[in-house]
């Protein structure tokens, strides 16, 4: 069994306990900036910055930092998006993590996690997120579609995220208008940046927010998945990690304007 489905596997064992109850958060209705618009139209690199305690690879990470705190910092730096990590067996998150930085910043919300049903989704918005995260190597064709539908109905945007050229056709087949690469193996947990460039060599046209997740840490990696199209890079443990979270952020924010002065 591997990761993403012993993940998996645990998503569907708390399935009931969601059902049996209704969200109840207290969220802060705002009206907040549209993660695709601001990443197609954008002049530099954007970052979505990740709150993330721990994960299956590293194991804790840093449970010691307050969400709304470090959220202010991703805010205060120039973040275009915050994602929020709400699995909690393996990545320590929660809904009430992400609700309170929903609740503290104006700009979008990802809510991140393994969705497997709507009622997922009717808890990333109860709580207060804008966007969803959906990972096609855990749904089929039915549940991906219907999940996104469902999620653009209840007027969430959507990060589709892939692996490989296969499932990037499965995510275009949906009509989606934001998808990630991620360069980490949800199988094995390896990393390699090259994942971005040979997705973004498939990419059919350039109304597609094209974002590279996992395996950043300096301005040479965010650099490289820039030169292939990346208008986005989805950043969490370097930042969580770092001591000095804004000029961190701010270092990854590179031009990506082509020497003609042409957005990419």
């Amino acid at each position: 069994m591997t990761i993403l489905t012993k993940i998996i596997e645990h998503k569907r064992s708390e399935l009931p306990a969601l059902f049996a109850n209704e969200p109840n958060f207290q969220t802060v209705k705002k009206q907040r900036p549209s993660l695709y618009e601001t990443l197609l139209h954008t002049k530099n690199l954007q970052v979505i910055a990740e709150m993330k305690r721990a994960s299956p690879s590293k194991g804790d990470i840093a449970m010691h930092i307050d969400p709304v705190t470090q959220a202010l910092q991703y805010e205060e730096a120039g973040a275009a998006c915050i994602s929020v990590l709400t699995e909690q067996a393996f990545f320590k998150g929660s809904f009430e993590d992400l609700n309170a930085v929903a609740n503290a910043v104006n700009i979008p919300v990802l809510c991140k996690d393994f969705m497997i049903d709507t009622v997922q989704i009717d808890y990333a918005k109860a709580a207060g997120a804008s966007v969803i995260l959906l990972i096609v190597a855990a749904l089929s064709d039915e549940q991906l579609r219907s999940l996104h539908t469902y999620a653009t109905d209840q007027n969430l945007e959507v990060l589709v995220e892939v692996h490989n050229v296969e499932e990037l056709q499965r995510a275009l087949q949906i009509g989606a208008k934001i998808v990630g690469v991620n360069n980490r193996n949800l199988n094995t947990f390896e990393v390699d940046l090259s994942h971005t460039k040979e997705i973004a060599e498939q990419l059919p046209h350039s109304n597609i927010a094209f974002i590279s997740e996992s395996g950043i840490w300096n301005v040479e990696d965010a650099q490289f998945v820039a030169n292939t199209g990346a208008k986005g890079i989805l950043v969490g443990e370097s930042l969580m990690r770092s001591g000095d979270v804004k000029n961190s952020l701010q270092s990854l924010q590179i031009d990506i304007m082509t020497k003609d002065g042409e957005i990419r």
